[in-house]
Protein backbone atom coordinates (compact mmCIF):
# COMPACT_ATOMS: atom_id res chain seq x y z
CA UNK A 1 0.00 0.00 0.00
CA UNK A 2 2.93 2.28 0.94
CA UNK A 3 4.68 1.30 -2.45
CA UNK A 4 1.47 2.26 -4.47
CA UNK A 5 1.07 5.56 -2.87
CA UNK A 6 4.33 6.59 -3.44
CA UNK A 7 4.28 6.15 -6.50
CA UNK A 8 1.06 7.63 -7.39
CA UNK A 9 2.50 10.85 -5.40
CA UNK A 10 5.81 10.71 -8.35
CA UNK A 11 2.96 10.41 -10.96
CA UNK A 12 1.48 14.17 -9.81
CA UNK A 13 4.70 15.78 -9.17
CA UNK A 14 5.36 14.54 -12.65
CA UNK A 15 2.45 15.43 -13.97
CA UNK A 16 2.54 18.68 -12.29
CA UNK A 17 6.16 19.73 -13.32
CA UNK A 18 5.60 18.54 -17.22
CA UNK A 19 2.75 21.01 -17.12
CA UNK A 20 4.25 23.63 -14.99
CA UNK A 21 7.62 22.74 -17.70
CA UNK A 22 5.74 23.35 -20.54
CA UNK A 23 4.50 26.38 -19.23
CA UNK A 24 7.83 28.12 -18.69
CA UNK A 25 8.73 27.12 -21.63
CA UNK A 26 6.36 28.21 -23.75
CA UNK A 27 7.10 31.64 -21.82
CA UNK A 28 11.04 31.22 -22.58
CA UNK A 29 10.54 30.07 -26.31
CA UNK A 30 8.40 33.68 -26.64
CA UNK A 31 10.91 35.62 -25.06
CA UNK A 32 13.89 33.90 -27.50
CA UNK A 33 12.18 34.65 -30.66
CA UNK A 34 10.33 37.69 -29.76
CA UNK A 35 6.75 39.05 -31.38
CA UNK A 36 8.36 40.76 -34.26
CA UNK A 37 5.37 42.92 -33.78
CA UNK A 38 4.49 45.85 -31.82
CA UNK A 39 1.97 45.81 -29.42
CA UNK A 40 2.43 41.37 -29.14
CA UNK A 41 4.54 41.44 -26.34
CA UNK A 42 1.89 42.04 -23.84
CA UNK A 43 -0.17 39.23 -24.81
CA UNK A 44 1.05 35.44 -22.88
CA UNK A 45 1.02 32.66 -25.15
CA UNK A 46 -1.89 31.07 -25.18
CA UNK A 47 -2.18 27.61 -23.79
CA UNK A 48 -3.00 24.71 -26.67
CA UNK A 49 -6.83 24.53 -26.51
CA UNK A 50 -7.21 28.25 -26.30
CA UNK A 51 -9.11 29.61 -29.66
CA UNK A 52 -11.40 27.93 -32.38
CA UNK A 53 -10.91 26.75 -35.87
CA UNK A 54 -7.78 29.42 -37.43
CA UNK A 55 -10.10 29.86 -40.38
CA UNK A 56 -13.80 29.08 -40.83
CA UNK A 57 -14.54 26.45 -43.61
CA UNK A 58 -16.46 29.56 -45.08
CA UNK A 59 -19.01 32.30 -44.50
CA UNK A 60 -21.43 31.80 -42.27
CA UNK A 61 -23.68 32.80 -44.88
CA UNK A 62 -23.08 34.73 -48.65
CA UNK A 63 -20.98 37.77 -48.75
CA UNK A 64 -21.48 41.20 -50.07
CA UNK A 65 -18.01 41.66 -49.27
CA UNK A 66 -14.35 40.61 -50.32
CA UNK A 67 -12.22 43.30 -48.69
CA UNK A 68 -12.48 46.97 -47.37
CA UNK A 69 -10.93 49.84 -47.14
CA UNK A 70 -11.57 51.72 -43.89
CA UNK A 71 -10.29 55.49 -44.08
CA UNK A 72 -10.75 56.36 -40.24
CA UNK A 73 -10.50 60.48 -39.59
CA UNK A 74 -8.80 60.19 -36.32
CA UNK A 75 -9.55 62.53 -33.73
CA UNK A 76 -13.18 62.90 -34.06
CA UNK A 77 -14.35 65.35 -37.59
CA UNK A 78 -17.31 67.62 -36.21
CA UNK A 79 -20.43 66.18 -37.86
CA UNK A 80 -22.29 69.44 -37.32
CA UNK A 81 -19.53 71.01 -40.07
CA UNK A 82 -19.56 67.72 -42.58
CA UNK A 83 -23.00 66.27 -42.76
CA UNK A 84 -25.29 67.21 -40.16
CA UNK A 85 -27.17 70.44 -41.18
CA UNK A 86 -28.89 71.89 -38.26
CA UNK A 87 -30.81 74.97 -39.26
CA UNK A 88 -32.25 75.59 -35.97
CA UNK A 89 -28.67 76.42 -34.56
CA UNK A 90 -28.79 79.85 -36.57
CA UNK A 91 -31.63 81.35 -34.27
CA UNK A 92 -29.99 79.42 -31.07
CA UNK A 93 -26.49 80.74 -32.06
CA UNK A 94 -24.82 82.66 -29.34
CA UNK A 95 -27.58 81.22 -26.45
CA UNK A 96 -26.89 79.05 -23.68
CA UNK A 97 -27.68 75.61 -24.07
CA UNK A 98 -30.78 74.34 -22.05
CA UNK A 99 -29.33 72.41 -18.98
CA UNK A 100 -32.47 69.70 -20.37
CA UNK A 101 -30.28 69.66 -23.66
CA UNK A 102 -26.80 69.83 -22.23
CA UNK A 103 -27.48 66.82 -19.20
CA UNK A 104 -28.59 64.30 -21.57
CA UNK A 105 -24.63 63.95 -22.02
CA UNK A 106 -21.62 63.33 -20.67
CA UNK A 107 -18.65 66.38 -21.48
CA UNK A 108 -15.19 65.58 -21.08
CA UNK A 109 -12.87 67.11 -18.29
CA UNK A 110 -10.98 69.82 -20.81
CA UNK A 111 -14.68 72.09 -20.32
CA UNK A 112 -14.92 72.02 -16.60
CA UNK A 113 -13.90 75.54 -15.93
CA UNK A 114 -16.12 76.56 -18.56
CA UNK A 115 -18.99 78.85 -16.70
CA UNK A 116 -21.22 79.14 -20.19
CA UNK A 117 -21.97 76.98 -23.09
CA UNK A 118 -23.11 79.00 -26.12
CA UNK A 119 -24.44 76.69 -28.68
CA UNK A 120 -22.95 77.77 -31.98
CA UNK A 121 -24.07 77.45 -35.80
CA UNK A 122 -21.77 76.00 -38.58
CA UNK A 123 -19.65 78.96 -40.24
CA UNK A 124 -20.05 77.16 -43.31
CA UNK A 125 -23.23 76.79 -46.12
CA UNK A 126 -25.06 73.30 -46.77
CA UNK A 127 -26.45 72.61 -49.99
CA UNK A 128 -28.79 69.30 -50.59
CA UNK A 129 -26.79 67.03 -53.84
CA UNK A 130 -28.12 64.02 -55.82
CA UNK A 131 -31.14 62.19 -55.46
CA UNK A 132 -31.05 60.92 -52.16
CA UNK A 133 -31.28 64.89 -51.41
CA UNK A 134 -28.35 64.39 -48.94
CA UNK A 135 -27.19 67.81 -47.03
CA UNK A 136 -23.15 67.79 -47.16
CA UNK A 137 -20.98 70.86 -46.62
CA UNK A 138 -18.88 73.41 -48.80
CA UNK A 139 -15.80 72.02 -46.96
CA UNK A 140 -16.64 68.99 -49.10
CA UNK A 141 -17.05 69.80 -52.77
CA UNK A 142 -16.47 66.24 -53.97
CA UNK A 143 -18.11 63.83 -51.71
CA UNK A 144 -21.33 65.91 -52.06
CA UNK A 145 -20.89 65.12 -56.28
CA UNK A 146 -20.96 61.49 -55.03
CA UNK A 147 -23.59 61.00 -52.14
CA UNK A 148 -25.99 59.09 -54.25
CA UNK A 149 -23.23 56.22 -54.05
CA UNK A 150 -22.76 56.71 -50.24
CA UNK A 151 -24.95 55.26 -47.24
CA UNK A 152 -24.73 58.10 -44.66
CA UNK A 153 -25.31 57.60 -41.17
CA UNK A 154 -26.34 60.40 -39.18
CA UNK A 155 -26.94 58.68 -36.18
CA UNK A 156 -23.76 56.83 -34.53
CA UNK A 157 -22.97 57.11 -31.15
CA UNK A 158 -20.39 55.40 -28.83
CA UNK A 159 -20.02 55.27 -25.37
CA UNK A 160 -16.65 56.28 -25.43
CA UNK A 161 -15.77 60.42 -24.17
CA UNK A 162 -11.78 60.85 -24.36
CA UNK A 163 -9.87 59.38 -27.87
CA UNK A 164 -7.60 56.99 -27.06
CA UNK A 165 -10.86 54.58 -25.68
CA UNK A 166 -13.05 55.59 -28.27
CA UNK A 167 -10.64 54.81 -31.08
CA UNK A 168 -10.37 51.57 -29.28
CA UNK A 169 -13.68 50.99 -28.84
CA UNK A 170 -14.69 51.68 -32.70
CA UNK A 171 -11.98 49.51 -33.96
CA UNK A 172 -11.65 46.87 -31.00
CA UNK A 173 -14.84 46.41 -29.72
CA UNK A 174 -13.36 47.61 -26.30
CA UNK A 175 -12.53 50.90 -24.59
CA UNK A 176 -9.19 49.12 -22.89
CA UNK A 177 -6.04 48.41 -25.22
CA UNK A 178 -5.79 44.19 -25.58
CA UNK A 179 -8.76 43.08 -27.59
CA UNK A 180 -7.98 42.48 -31.54
CA UNK A 181 -8.96 45.18 -33.77
CA UNK A 182 -11.97 44.13 -36.89
CA UNK A 183 -8.76 43.79 -39.19
CA UNK A 184 -7.50 41.10 -36.74
CA UNK A 185 -11.25 39.25 -36.63
CA UNK A 186 -11.31 39.12 -40.02
CA UNK A 187 -8.25 37.60 -40.90
CA UNK A 188 -8.58 35.05 -37.97
CA UNK A 189 -12.42 34.26 -39.13
CA UNK A 190 -11.78 34.39 -43.61
CA UNK A 191 -8.35 34.00 -44.07
CA UNK A 192 -6.84 36.66 -47.50
CA UNK A 193 -7.38 35.80 -50.90
CA UNK A 194 -3.50 37.09 -52.00
CA UNK A 195 -0.96 34.94 -49.66
CA UNK A 196 1.72 37.34 -50.84
CA UNK A 197 0.33 40.24 -48.65
CA UNK A 198 -0.79 40.71 -45.13
CA UNK A 199 -4.06 39.64 -44.48
CA UNK A 200 -4.30 43.03 -43.12
CA UNK A 201 -2.33 46.30 -43.85
CA UNK A 202 -2.29 49.55 -42.34
CA UNK A 203 -1.62 53.61 -43.53
CA UNK A 204 -1.01 57.02 -41.53
CA UNK A 205 -1.00 59.96 -42.63
CA UNK A 206 -0.71 63.19 -40.61
CA UNK A 207 -3.20 66.00 -40.94
CA UNK A 208 -2.51 69.60 -38.17
CA UNK A 209 -2.85 68.95 -34.45
CA UNK A 210 -1.03 66.44 -32.01
CA UNK A 211 -3.00 63.76 -31.31
CA UNK A 212 -1.22 60.56 -30.96
CA UNK A 213 -2.35 56.86 -32.14
CA UNK A 214 -1.97 54.24 -30.76
CA UNK A 215 -0.18 50.60 -32.52
CA UNK A 216 -3.13 48.98 -29.99
CA UNK A 217 -5.95 50.01 -32.61
CA UNK A 218 -4.63 47.53 -34.93
CA UNK A 219 -2.89 44.72 -32.82
CA UNK A 220 -4.38 41.53 -32.62
CA UNK A 221 -4.60 41.13 -29.02
CA UNK A 222 -5.19 37.77 -27.39
CA UNK A 223 -5.23 36.39 -31.23
CA UNK A 224 -2.32 34.79 -32.75
CA UNK A 225 0.00 37.32 -33.90
CA UNK A 226 0.30 36.67 -37.28
CA UNK A 227 -3.45 38.33 -37.65
CA UNK A 228 -1.86 41.72 -36.35
CA UNK A 229 -1.91 44.88 -38.83
CA UNK A 230 1.28 45.44 -41.06
CA UNK A 231 1.80 49.08 -40.72
CA UNK A 232 2.95 50.43 -44.41
CA UNK A 233 5.20 53.25 -44.20
CA UNK A 234 6.03 56.44 -46.83
CA UNK A 235 9.18 55.69 -48.60
CA UNK A 236 11.96 53.84 -49.56
CA UNK A 237 11.12 50.98 -46.96
CA UNK A 238 7.39 50.59 -46.59
CA UNK A 239 7.65 47.57 -44.10
CA UNK A 240 11.57 47.67 -41.55
CA UNK A 241 13.60 45.12 -41.79
CA UNK A 242 12.10 43.26 -45.21
CA UNK A 243 15.52 43.71 -47.05
CA UNK A 244 17.78 40.97 -47.11
CA UNK A 245 21.39 42.59 -45.82
CA UNK A 246 24.05 43.06 -48.24
CA UNK A 247 25.41 40.44 -49.01
CA UNK A 248 22.58 37.55 -48.19
CA UNK A 249 20.99 36.14 -51.39
CA UNK A 250 17.61 35.15 -51.65
CA UNK A 251 18.67 31.66 -51.87
CA UNK A 252 20.42 31.97 -48.38
CA UNK A 253 17.62 33.41 -47.23
CA UNK A 254 15.07 30.56 -48.73
CA UNK A 255 17.29 28.25 -47.24
CA UNK A 256 18.08 29.48 -43.59
CA UNK A 257 14.21 30.44 -42.89
CA UNK A 258 13.44 26.46 -43.92
CA UNK A 259 15.69 25.38 -41.16
CA UNK A 260 14.46 28.21 -38.68
CA UNK A 261 10.39 26.70 -40.15
CA UNK A 262 12.26 23.25 -38.85
CA UNK A 263 13.41 23.82 -35.49
CA UNK A 264 10.20 25.82 -34.59
CA UNK A 265 7.80 22.71 -36.01
CA UNK A 266 10.20 20.55 -33.31
CA UNK A 267 9.42 23.23 -30.95
CA UNK A 268 5.69 23.35 -32.09
CA UNK A 269 5.34 19.77 -31.65
CA UNK A 270 6.95 19.86 -28.25
CA UNK A 271 5.07 22.96 -26.76
CA UNK A 272 2.20 23.05 -28.59
CA UNK A 273 2.20 26.88 -28.02
CA UNK A 274 -0.03 28.15 -31.09
CA UNK A 275 2.77 31.69 -30.91
CA UNK A 276 5.37 28.91 -32.41
CA UNK A 277 3.10 28.71 -35.67
CA UNK A 278 2.46 32.78 -35.88
CA UNK A 279 6.23 32.96 -36.34
CA UNK A 280 6.45 30.25 -39.19
CA UNK A 281 3.44 32.34 -40.73
CA UNK A 282 5.50 35.59 -40.02
CA UNK A 283 8.94 34.40 -41.41
CA UNK A 284 7.27 33.12 -44.99
CA UNK A 285 4.94 36.18 -45.08
CA UNK A 286 8.40 38.21 -44.76
CA UNK A 287 10.00 36.30 -47.45
CA UNK A 288 6.80 36.19 -49.70
CA UNK A 289 6.93 40.01 -49.05
CA UNK A 290 10.16 40.91 -50.31
CA UNK A 291 9.36 40.58 -53.98
CA UNK A 292 5.46 41.32 -53.63
CA UNK A 293 5.49 44.07 -51.88
CA UNK A 294 7.94 46.40 -54.04
CA UNK A 295 5.91 45.86 -57.01
CA UNK A 296 2.37 46.50 -54.50
CA UNK A 297 3.44 49.93 -53.72
CA UNK A 298 5.17 50.96 -56.68
CA UNK A 299 3.04 53.66 -58.31
CA UNK A 300 5.41 55.19 -61.20
CA UNK A 301 3.43 53.76 -63.58
CA UNK A 302 -0.11 55.10 -62.71
CA UNK A 303 -1.08 57.09 -65.38
CA UNK A 304 -1.49 61.28 -64.81
CA UNK A 305 -4.94 61.27 -64.90
CA UNK A 306 -5.27 59.32 -61.48
CA UNK A 307 -3.14 61.65 -59.82
CA UNK A 308 -5.40 64.52 -61.29
CA UNK A 309 -8.44 62.48 -59.80
CA UNK A 310 -7.22 61.72 -56.30
CA UNK A 311 -5.24 65.41 -56.01
CA UNK A 312 -1.57 66.71 -56.67
CA UNK A 313 -1.44 65.05 -53.08
CA UNK A 314 -1.50 62.10 -54.30
CA UNK A 315 2.38 62.27 -55.69
CA UNK A 316 3.80 63.16 -52.03
CA UNK A 317 4.43 59.95 -50.59
CA UNK A 318 2.63 59.57 -46.89
CA UNK A 319 -0.18 61.72 -47.66
CA UNK A 320 -3.76 60.62 -47.55
CA UNK A 321 -4.27 61.02 -51.12
CA UNK A 322 -1.64 59.17 -52.08
CA UNK A 323 -2.23 55.93 -49.35
CA UNK A 324 -6.37 56.44 -51.22
CA UNK A 325 -3.77 55.05 -54.22
CA UNK A 326 -2.49 52.61 -52.68
CA UNK A 327 -4.77 51.07 -50.77
CA UNK A 328 -7.46 51.00 -54.39
CA UNK A 329 -4.18 49.15 -55.76
CA UNK A 330 -3.93 46.93 -52.53
CA UNK A 331 -7.55 46.34 -52.91
CA UNK A 332 -6.77 44.87 -56.80
CA UNK A 333 -4.15 42.71 -55.17
CA UNK A 334 -7.57 41.07 -52.61
CA UNK A 335 -5.74 42.46 -49.39
CA UNK A 336 -9.06 41.54 -46.62
CA UNK A 337 -8.73 44.65 -44.68
CA UNK A 338 -7.11 48.25 -45.78
CA UNK A 339 -6.86 50.73 -42.82
CA UNK A 340 -6.33 54.20 -43.39
CA UNK A 341 -5.80 56.34 -40.67
CA UNK A 342 -5.51 60.21 -41.44
CA UNK A 343 -4.87 62.72 -38.03
CA UNK A 344 -5.63 65.88 -36.79
CA UNK A 345 -9.41 66.22 -36.87
CA UNK A 346 -9.24 67.47 -33.27
CA UNK A 347 -10.47 70.92 -32.93
CA UNK A 348 -11.29 71.90 -29.83
CA UNK A 349 -10.40 75.72 -30.52
CA UNK A 350 -10.26 77.39 -34.18
CA UNK A 351 -12.42 74.75 -35.65
CA UNK A 352 -13.42 76.91 -38.84
CA UNK A 353 -9.87 76.98 -39.85
CA UNK A 354 -8.96 73.41 -39.11
CA UNK A 355 -11.89 71.54 -40.05
CA UNK A 356 -11.33 73.18 -43.69
CA UNK A 357 -7.76 72.04 -43.80
CA UNK A 358 -8.70 68.62 -42.90
CA UNK A 359 -11.46 68.63 -45.50
CA UNK A 360 -9.42 69.52 -48.05
CA UNK A 361 -6.70 67.11 -47.01
CA UNK A 362 -9.34 64.22 -47.39
CA UNK A 363 -11.96 65.14 -49.41
CA UNK A 364 -10.89 64.94 -53.23
CA UNK A 365 -8.97 61.85 -52.33
CA UNK A 366 -12.07 60.14 -50.86
CA UNK A 367 -14.45 60.60 -53.66
CA UNK A 368 -11.93 59.46 -55.79
CA UNK A 369 -11.50 56.22 -54.70
CA UNK A 370 -14.76 55.34 -54.64
CA UNK A 371 -15.12 56.57 -58.04
CA UNK A 372 -11.69 54.55 -58.53
CA UNK A 373 -13.32 51.25 -57.37
CA UNK A 374 -16.65 51.35 -59.25
CA UNK A 375 -14.85 52.24 -62.76
CA UNK A 376 -12.78 49.44 -62.02
CA UNK A 377 -15.38 47.48 -60.99
CA UNK A 378 -14.14 46.72 -57.83
CA UNK A 379 -16.96 48.98 -55.62
CA UNK A 380 -19.37 46.20 -55.81
CA UNK A 381 -17.65 43.85 -53.37
CA UNK A 382 -15.18 46.24 -51.37
CA UNK A 383 -16.71 48.08 -48.77
CA UNK A 384 -15.61 51.57 -48.12
CA UNK A 385 -16.30 52.95 -44.87
CA UNK A 386 -15.21 57.07 -43.65
CA UNK A 387 -15.04 58.19 -40.16
CA UNK A 388 -14.06 58.73 -36.68
CA UNK A 389 -14.51 58.05 -32.80
CA UNK A 390 -17.05 60.46 -31.82
CA UNK A 391 -18.72 63.49 -32.93
CA UNK A 392 -18.49 67.23 -31.56
CA UNK A 393 -20.55 69.81 -29.06
CA UNK A 394 -22.99 71.75 -30.71
CA UNK A 395 -21.72 74.48 -28.17
CA UNK A 396 -18.31 76.04 -28.36
CA UNK A 397 -15.49 75.07 -26.36
CA UNK A 398 -13.92 78.15 -25.49
CA UNK A 399 -14.72 81.68 -26.72
CA UNK A 400 -17.29 82.34 -29.34
CA UNK A 401 -16.37 85.45 -31.88
CA UNK A 402 -17.94 86.40 -35.25
CA UNK A 403 -15.78 84.08 -36.80
CA UNK A 404 -14.27 81.52 -34.57
CA UNK A 405 -15.28 78.77 -32.05
CA UNK A 406 -14.11 75.29 -31.18
CA UNK A 407 -16.32 72.26 -30.04
CA UNK A 408 -15.54 69.54 -27.45
CA UNK A 409 -15.82 65.69 -27.15
CA UNK A 410 -19.09 63.84 -28.21
CA UNK A 411 -19.94 60.68 -27.87
CA UNK A 412 -23.77 60.72 -28.40
CA UNK A 413 -24.14 61.25 -31.89
CA UNK A 414 -21.74 61.34 -35.08
CA UNK A 415 -21.79 60.73 -39.07
CA UNK A 416 -20.22 58.35 -40.47
CA UNK A 417 -20.41 56.93 -43.99
CA UNK A 418 -20.02 53.74 -46.37
CA UNK A 419 -20.32 52.79 -50.08
CA UNK A 420 -19.67 49.78 -51.94
CA UNK A 421 -19.86 46.28 -50.22
CA UNK A 422 -23.09 45.64 -50.33
CA UNK A 423 -24.52 48.79 -48.91
CA UNK A 424 -27.56 50.42 -50.00
CA UNK A 425 -26.22 53.46 -52.31
CA UNK A 426 -28.18 57.25 -52.10
CA UNK A 427 -29.05 56.31 -48.24
CA UNK A 428 -29.37 59.12 -45.57
CA UNK A 429 -30.07 56.77 -42.39
CA UNK A 430 -31.13 58.10 -38.65
CA UNK A 431 -31.33 61.40 -37.58
CA UNK A 432 -30.41 63.20 -34.91
CA UNK A 433 -32.06 66.65 -32.86
CA UNK A 434 -32.48 70.12 -33.45
CA UNK A 435 -29.22 70.65 -31.69
CA UNK A 436 -27.31 67.11 -33.22
CA UNK A 437 -27.22 66.67 -29.52
CA UNK A 438 -28.53 62.99 -29.42
CA UNK A 439 -29.78 60.71 -31.89
CA UNK A 440 -33.89 61.10 -32.81
CA UNK A 441 -34.39 58.15 -34.76
CA UNK A 442 -32.79 55.10 -35.67
CA UNK A 443 -29.88 54.77 -33.72
CA UNK A 444 -26.36 52.90 -34.70
CA UNK A 445 -24.61 52.24 -31.75
CA UNK A 446 -20.68 50.92 -32.07
CA UNK A 447 -21.48 47.18 -31.41
CA UNK A 448 -24.53 47.55 -33.97
CA UNK A 449 -22.02 49.21 -36.56
CA UNK A 450 -19.31 46.29 -36.32
CA UNK A 451 -22.39 43.28 -36.21
CA UNK A 452 -23.67 45.11 -39.23
CA UNK A 453 -20.01 45.15 -41.00
CA UNK A 454 -18.70 41.69 -40.33
CA UNK A 455 -22.67 40.77 -41.66
CA UNK A 456 -21.31 42.28 -44.39
CA UNK A 457 -18.23 40.07 -45.05
CA UNK A 458 -21.07 36.73 -43.96
CA UNK A 459 -20.21 36.72 -40.48
CA UNK A 460 -22.27 36.42 -37.86
CA UNK A 461 -21.19 38.66 -34.85
CA UNK A 462 -22.29 36.07 -32.26
CA UNK A 463 -20.49 33.24 -33.77
CA UNK A 464 -17.00 34.78 -34.92
CA UNK A 465 -15.46 33.38 -31.29
CA UNK A 466 -12.15 33.06 -30.26
CA UNK A 467 -11.87 31.43 -26.00
CA UNK A 468 -9.27 33.19 -24.14
CA UNK A 469 -8.46 32.57 -20.66
CA UNK A 470 -11.83 30.50 -20.57
CA UNK A 471 -13.88 33.18 -21.80
CA UNK A 472 -15.47 33.29 -25.01
CA UNK A 473 -14.92 36.66 -27.01
CA UNK A 474 -16.70 38.52 -29.76
CA UNK A 475 -15.82 41.75 -31.17
CA UNK A 476 -18.77 42.90 -30.56
CA UNK A 477 -18.61 41.97 -26.76
CA UNK A 478 -21.95 40.38 -25.68
CA UNK A 479 -23.84 43.38 -27.89
CA UNK A 480 -24.73 44.36 -31.48
CA UNK A 481 -27.53 44.16 -34.02
CA UNK A 482 -26.92 44.25 -37.55
CA UNK A 483 -28.84 46.84 -38.88
CA UNK A 484 -30.58 45.16 -42.04
CA UNK A 485 -31.88 48.64 -43.48
CA UNK A 486 -28.63 49.54 -44.57
CA UNK A 487 -27.69 46.57 -46.44
CA UNK A 488 -28.93 46.67 -50.28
Amino acid sequence: MEDLKKVLTQLNRRDFLTKAGMGFGSIALTSILGTGMSGAKQNMPAPPEAGLDEILKGPHFPAKAKRIIYLFQSGGPSQLETFDYKPALAKWHGQEIPDSIKGTQRNSGMVTGQSTFPLVKSIYDFKQYGQSGAWVSEILPYTAQMVDELCIVKSVYTDAINHEPAVMFVQTGSQQSGRPSMGSWLSYGLGSDNENLPHFMVLISKGGGDQPLSTAAWANGFLPSHHQGVHFRAGKDPVLYLRNPYGVHKEDRRRALNHIKELNEHQHTLWGDPEIQSKINQYEMAYKMQTSVPEAVDTTKEPDYIYEMYGQEARIPGTFAANCILARRMAERDVKFIQLYHMGWDQHGNLPSGIKRQAKDVDQASAALVKDLKQRGLLEDTLVVWGGEFGRTSFSQGKLTKDNYGRDHHPGCFTMWMAGGGVKPGLVYGETDEFSYNVARDPVHVHDFQATLLHLFGLDHEKLIFKHQGRRYRLTDVHGKVIKDLIA
